[in-house]
C-alpha cells in the first residue's frame, strides 16, 4: 500500500511520534503539512529532470520528497542531527536524494556542488522553507557566492517576502529590496497560511521566486561596497529626507556639501525626497558620482 505524503497531516503526526520529534524553536523549525502548498513550491520553481536542487533545512523531507520526484538530483542540508537518520528513513525510496548535515552559511557551495552533483553544469536551483530568524542572511549569502543560479525559490514570512518584491515610494520598499534587484528579479508566487505548519507560526508565509535578472542594469558601479554602504546609510533613517541621510558624507565641510549640491543637481535629484523614492539605478548613479568626488571618507 502507497504511503502518503510526507506531508500529509496524518503522516506528518505519525512521524513525529515514531521518532519521538518535536519542533524546535532553535532550528525555527514548522513542519508544512500541506501537500497542495509543497507541490506549489515545486511547480514555482519549475523543477524538471535537467535541474540539480540544493534544498536548506529539510526537516521531515515534506519538500525533498516532492523535489525528488521531479528534480535530477536533491542535495538537502540539513543543519539538525537528530533529523539526519529520520530523513534516510523516510526518504529510502529515492535513488537521487543526497542529505548533508551542513550549515548552508557555513559550507562552501561552489565545492559542494562539484561533490556531490553528476553534472555540475546542469541548472542549479535552490528550494527552500528558510527559517524567519535567519532569511535575509541566507539569501544574501546565496547571493554573495558568484554562483549563477538558475533560480532561488523560498519561502519566508509574508512581511519580509514584500519587502523583497517592492517598488519604490511604498513603505516596504529599503535596503533588502535592493541588495535583492541588483542581482535577481523577485515575484511572489503565492501566500501560505500559517494553518499549513505544525506547530503553526505566529504570521503568515508567501513563496518568493528569484530569477535571474531580465535586464541588464542601465548603470554599474564603480565600487559595490560604495554602492550598499551608501543605500543602508540612506534607510537607516527612511524617515529622514535624502539631503538629511548624506549629511554624514560631508558633516560641515563646506567645500564637500557645495559637492553634494551639484551632484544631486546633476542627478535631477530632489534633496527633499525620501530614499524610499529612489530606484536601484538612482542610487548607482548617486554613489558613481560620490566615489569620483572622494565623498566616501
Amino acid at each position: 500500500m502507497t504511503q502518503p505524503a510526507i506531508g500529509n497531516f496524518k503522516r506528518t503526526k505519525e512521524i513525529m511520534q515514531k521518532y519521538g520529534l518535536h519542533a524546535k524553536k532553535g532550528f525555527g523549525q514548522n513542519f508544512l503539512t500541506n501537500p497542495t502548498v509543497l507541490r506549489g513550491i515545486v511547480d514555482a520553481a519549475e523543477i524538471s529532470k535537467v535541474d540539480n536542487v540544493i534544498e536548506i533545512g529539510p526537516g521531515l523531507g515534506a519538500l525533498t520528497e516532492q523535489l525528488a520526484q521531479r528534480a535530477g538530483k536533491v542535495v538537502a542540508l540539513e543543519l539538525d542531527t537528530d533529523l539526519i537518520p529520520v530523513l534516510a528513513d523516510v526518504l529510502s525510496d529515492f535513488d537521487n536524494v543526497e542529505v548533508l548535515n551542513q550549515d548552508v552559511l557555513k559550507v562552501d557551495l561552489p565545492q559542494l556542488i562539484q561533490n556531490h552533483f553528476d553534472d555540475p553544469t546542469k541548472p542549479i536551483k535552490v528550494v527552500a522553507n528558510l527559517p524567519y530568524y535567519i532569511t535575509s542572511p541566507i539569501l544574501m549569502h546565496l547571493l554573495g557566492t558568484k554562483i549563477d543560479w538558475a533560480g532561488i525559490t523560498v519561502m519566508m514570512q509574508k512581511e519580509v517576502a514584500e519587502r523583497l518584491a517592492a517598488k519604490p515610494g511604498t513603505k516596504e520598499y529599503g535596503s533588502l529590496t535592493l541588495a535583492i534587484e541588483y542581482r535577481m528579479d523577485a515575484k511572489i508566487a503565492f501566500n501560505v497560511s500559517r494553518r499549513s505548519f505544525v506547530p503553526a507560526p505566529n504570521v503568515d508565509s508567501a513563496i518568493v521566486t528569484l530569477t535571474k535578472r531580465a535586464e541588464a542594469l542601465s548603470v554599474q558601479p564603480r565600487d559595490e561596497k560604495q554602492l550598499f554602504g551608501l543605500i543602508k546609510s540612506c534607510f537607516t533613517h527612511r524617515r529622514k529626507s535624502l539631503w538629511n541621510n548624506l549629511k554624514p558624507y560631508f558633516k560641515k565641510d563646506a567645500v564637500k556639501q557645495k559637492q553634494m549640491e551639484t551632484i544631486l543637481a546633476k542627478q535631477a535629484l530632489d534633496p527633499q525626497i525620501r530614499p524610499e523614492r529612489l530606484t536601484l539605478n538612482q542610487f548607482i548613479a548617486l554613489a558613481n558620482a560620490m566615489g569620483e568626488a572622494k565623498l566616501f571618507g
